[in-house]
C-alpha cells in the first residue's frame, strides 16, 4: 500500500510549465547553470523563498530532458517540498540526520545548505527507494552525504548526535490529491491508524538522537490533522521538545491550525499556493546530553593519492574527508561522518573503482575533475549533445581520462579510445 513520500515527482515529457525545481551547484556556478538552461530554451524565475529555487516559465522540451538535469546541476521538486529544509535551516558546518529520506530532494537541499564542512546523512529502510536516493545524491555530485537503512536507528546512533534533525515520514498523502487522486480513499478512516503509530515512534527516536539545544523539524504533505496538529500536541505533551514557531516563507499562502491548543505552525493551502499541500512543525531539544564520543572512525583501505592522480583526478573539489576501497569499489567518506559508531552500516559518496592499482573514476562525478586540466570545453551544445548520442570526437592530446565542460563548467569525465574521445556513463 503506496505512502506519500513529499519530494514531487520527476517531469515527463508533455507535462505542462510552471513547475518548480532547485539549483544545485556552488554559488559561484549559478548564472552558468542558469545559462545552461536557457541554451536548451529553458527560462525560469527565481522563486521568492530561496535564491536556489526557481520556477519553470519557458519548457521546450521536459525540463527532466535538458542538459541541465542530465548532469545533475537542477532538481525537479514541488516547491511546498523545498521548504522542510528551508525552515530547519541548518548553518554551514552543521551535523544534520534526514530519518526519511528518499527519493532524496530534501536530503540533497540540507546537503548544500550545510555546505562542504557540513554532514547529512539519509537514512530510508526501503531497498528499493534507498536506491533512488542514492542515485539521486550521486548525480548531484554532493560528497557530503551518506546513506544507511533502518527502520529503527533508536539502538544503532548515539543519543544527542546529531544538531538537525529532519522527519518527514510516511503519511498518507491527502495533501497531493491532484497527483494522487486514491491516496483519501486508501487512507479513509481508521486505516491511517499504522501511520500514526509510525509517526509518533519516528517522533521519538528523532527526540532521542538530538543534541542538546538541536532542532528537528517535522513534516508531511497531508491535510489530516490526527497525522499533523495531533502528532505536534503528542510531541510536546510527551516528548523532550518545545515548540518553535516558524515564520512564514515569501510566495506561500498558509491555512491557519486545525487545533486551538497548536500555534506556530505552518500548513501549505494547496490550491491557492500553486503547490502540494505540506504540514510542518518546528521543535527545539530541551535538556538532554550532547554525544561525547568520538565514534568509530572511518573504515575501508586508502586508495593511494598517486592512483587518483594518475587518473586524471584532482582531490580540491572533494569536502573534508577521505577515499577508502572496500573491495574494488572505492568511496568518499565525508569527515563528519568519523562520528558515526563503529559497526554502523552506512555508504559513502561512490567515486569509481579500484583494480590492480588502478582507480578508474565514475564517469559523473564532476568533484574530481581539475578545472584547469585538460579537456574538451565546449562553448555550444551540439558536439556534447553527439557524444551523449553515442557519437565519439577527435582525441587531439587528451589523456585517457580528461573533463568535459561547458563554458568551464564540468560535465564528466571522457574517455579516449585510440584517436577518439567519447562519453561512458560507466
Amino acid at each position: 500500500m503506496a505512502v506519500c513520500d513529499g519530494d514531487g515527482a520527476v517531469a515527463q515529457a508533455g507535462e505542462s510549465s510552471g513547475r518548480s525545481f532547485r539549483l544545485v551547484c556552488g554559488p559561484g556556478e549559478r548564472e552558468l547553470v542558469e545559462a545552461l538552461l536557457a541554451a536548451t530554451g529553458h527560462v525560469a524565475e527565481v522563486e521568492p523563498f530561496s535564491p536556489w529555487c526557481r520556477r519553470i516559465v519557458a519548457e521546450p522540451v521536459a525540463l527532466g530532458l535538458s542538459m541541465a538535469a542530465r548532469f545533475g546541476y537542477i532538481h525537479i521538486q514541488d516547491r511546498s517540498s523545498m521548504l522542510p529544509p528551508l525552515l530547519l535551516a541548518p548553518p554551514p558546518g552543521a551535523r544534520v540526520l534526514d530519518m526519511c529520506a528518499a527519493p532524496g530532494g530534501k536530503t540533497g537541499f540540507l546537503a548544500q545548505l550545510v555546505g562542504p564542512t557540513g554532514f547529512v546523512i539519509g537514512n530510508e529502510p526501503s531497498p528499493d527507494r534507498l536506491a533512488t536516493l542514492r542515485q539521486t545524491l550521486f548525480r548531484e555530485n554532493l560528497a557530503n552525504t551518506a546513506t544507511c537503512s533502518s527502520a529503527d536507528l533508536s539502538p544503532l546512533l548515539p543519543a544527542g548526535s546529531f544538531s538537525h534533525i529532519l522527519l518527514d515520514p510516511p503519511c498518507s498523502g491527502w495533501g497531493t490529491l491532484d497527483k494522487n487522486p486514491q491516496a483519501a480513499k486508501i487512507w479513509a478512516g481508521d486505516k491511517v491508524a499504522p501511520l500514526v503509530a509510525l509517526q509518533r515512534k519516528l517522533l521519538e527516536t528523532a527526540a532521542g538522537l538530538l543534541a542538546p539545544g538541536g532542532r528537528v523539524l517535522y513534516s508531511t504533505c497531508t491535510t489530516n490533522v490526527a497525522e499533523n496538529e495531533d502528532q505536534t500536541r503528542f510531541a510536546l505533551d510527551h516528548l523532550p521538545l518545545r515548540a518553535v514557531p516558524l515564520e512564514a516563507p515569501a510566495g506561500f499562502v498558509f491555512e491557519a491550525a486545525r487545533r486551538g491548543d497548536v500555534a506556530g505552525v505552518l500548513r501549505v493551502d494547496s490550491a491557492a499556493s500553486a503547490a502540494q499541500g505540506f504540514y510542518m512543525a518546528l521543535f527545539e531539544k530541551a535538556g538532554g546530553e550532547a554525544f561525547a564520543g568520538d565514534g568509530g572512525g572511518l573504515p575501508g583501505e586508502p586508495v593511494p593519492e598517486k592512483a587518483l592522480l594518475a587518473a586524471g583526478c584532482g582531490l580540491s573539489g572533494l569536502p573534508p574527508g577521505v577515499v577508502r576501497a572496500f573491495g574494488e569499489k572505492v568511496f568518499f567518506l565525508h569527515a563528519g561522518a568519523a562520528g558515526l559508531p563503529a559497526g554502523f552500516r552506512y555508504q559513502g559518496y561512490a567515486l569509481g573503482a579500484y583494480r590492480s592499482g588502478v582507480f578508474r573514476p565514475q564517469a559523473r562525478v564532476r568533484l574530481l575533475i581539475e578545472r584547469d586540466g585538460p579537456g574538451l570545453n565546449e562553448e555550444t551544445l551540439s558536439r556534447i549533445e553527439a557524444l551523449l548520442a553515442g557519437q565519439s570526437l577527435p582525441a587531439g592530446d587528451l589523456p585517457a581520462r580528461s573533463g568535459l565542460f561547458w563554458r568551464g563548467l564540468p560535465l564528466g569525465f571522457l574517455t579516449r579510445k585510440g584517436a577518439r574521445a567519447l562519453w561512458s556513463d560507466r
